[in-house]
């Protein structure tokens, strides 16, 4: 359970390295970024396809139809999140395609109200991914180790759309870094939650239906936030590129841990 919430502690702080990106870059390569969004949501992707609703349908008690019923939960789940509580990344908006830069043209206090705005909307998208990790890692650590790391790398354009306009609003790198880092803290939350909540009741049926559904939230993740994000950097073939290569990565990497 420990190591399961320090992969989920890990994955959430990533989001400080996007923070020191913002701080010290100011312009970051707009191919790498929407390659490396794909690469990470083909990892997640496939994990939630292959590895969590597969290995769900194949969980006695739960079947085709519990694991089905449970996935598409989860991936309403998120969406009803998404619904209540839109957010929007700074990236798509207020700049430039593909590209970070402190003078932007806006006013320090409107600066201000979009890194916080762009910071809580983060902060609360990233709680279900704090519960995909937890329960991966309880699963299996090199599962969980892949999803960390797949959500990881999300995290660290997710800390570059926060702390670039705290900064530019405030001068302070001190907050841009702080707000940044607070935000992928409620990955650790939801993490937190998920053990309070399974651990209890944790047995082979309640860990297949809740795998599905951890499925259904990743997808739910990589089509309606991963790859738009993605599309917004690099309108070309980067993104898609990315996600063929993060997809036969993880493949790779399933098929290896087969062989074991």
């Amino acid at each position: 359970m420990w190591i399961a919430l320090l992969l989920a502690l890990g994955a959430g702080l990533s989001t400080t390295v996007g923070s020191l990106l913002g701080l010290v870059v100011k312009k970051t390569g707009p191919r790498f970024i929407g390659f490396t969004l794909g690469f990470s949501a083909g990892v997640m992707i496939l994990v939630s396809f292959v590895e969590l609703l597969a290995g769900a349908i194949g969980t006695e008690g739960v079947g085709f139809l519990g694991a089905h019923i449970a996935f598409f939960a989860g991936m309403g789940s998120y969406f009803l999140i998404d619904l209540l509580i839109p957010h929007d990344y700074i990236a798509q908006h207020d700049h430039p395609k593909g590209r970070y830069g402190l003078a932007n043209g806006q006013s320090p206090p409107a600066l201000r109200r979009t890194g916080l705005l762009v910071a809580l909307g983060i902060a609360i998208h990233n709680f279900p991914e704090g519960i995909a990790t937890f329960v991966g890692g309880l699963k299996d650590f090199h599962l969980g180790l892949a999803i960390a790391i797949a959500i990881a790398m999300h995290n660290i354009p997710e800390g570059l759309a926060i702390s670039v306009p705290v900064y530019a609003a405030t001068g302070s790198r001190r907050k841009a870094f702080l707000w940044s880092s607070l935000s992928g803290v409620s990955e650790l939350v939801g993490a937190a939650l998920a053990a309070a909540i399974l651990m209890p009741i944790l047995s082979a049926r309640v860990m297949g239906f809740v795998l599905a559904a951890v499925g259904g939230i990743m997808v739910a993740i990589s089509v309606d936030e991963l790859i738009p994000f993605a599309k917004s950097f690099d309108a070309e073939h980067w993104p898609i590129f990315g996600i063929i290569v993060g997809m036969i990565v993880m493949a790779f990497s399933l098929w290896l841990w087969t062989l074991r």
